[in-house]
């Protein structure tokens, strides 16, 4: 259970904080430019958001990536590019698709920018979570019949 945790934790802080500053520091004047958020943004929903999408690629990761036999590096990437492909689409192409905004084109370039970093951290720190890395090499812990 506390890797599960450990892992929600690695897909929403990351998150969080690049959400908030790439969206309401870094590019705030592009976003705005786009004219496509409410000006008073609802973070806590945001975060309730990022708390469902977790949960759900926390256990996606338990029940299919920390299962794969291939290497660490192998398993990360994959599971950062399902993740990123799955993310963009529900965060980029629906939204594009459904919001109105100035450029589509110029939300797809800056939201698929956001999409890869993301997933450039939550993959490894996912991994990592799930006890994934260690100092002897790529891996997976034994675990015994209780634990």
């Amino acid at each position: 259970m506390m890797r599960f945790f450990l892992a929600v934790l690695a897909y929403v802080v990351p998150t969080f904080a690049l959400g908030f500053v790439w969206h309401l520091i870094l590019f705030e004047q592009y976003y705005k430019a786009l004219a496509i958020y409410r000006n008073d943004i609802i973070i806590p929903f945001g975060f309730l958001s990022m708390l469902i999408q977790a949960a759900i690629f926390a256990w996606i990761y338990q029940r299919t990536f920390a299962r794969l036999n291939t290497t660490l590096l192998s398993r990360v990437l994959l599971y950062a590019a399902c993740g990123a492909a799955l993310s963009w689409s529900f965060t980029t192409i629906a939204v594009a698709a459904k919001n109105v905004m100035t450029s589509v084109p110029d939300y797809l370039v800056i939201e698929t920018a956001f999409t890869v970093v993301q997933w450039i951290m939550v993959g490894p720190l996912t991994a990592v979570a799930f006890g994934q890395l260690s100092s002897r090499g790529d891996q997976l812990p034994t675990r015994n019949a209780v634990g």
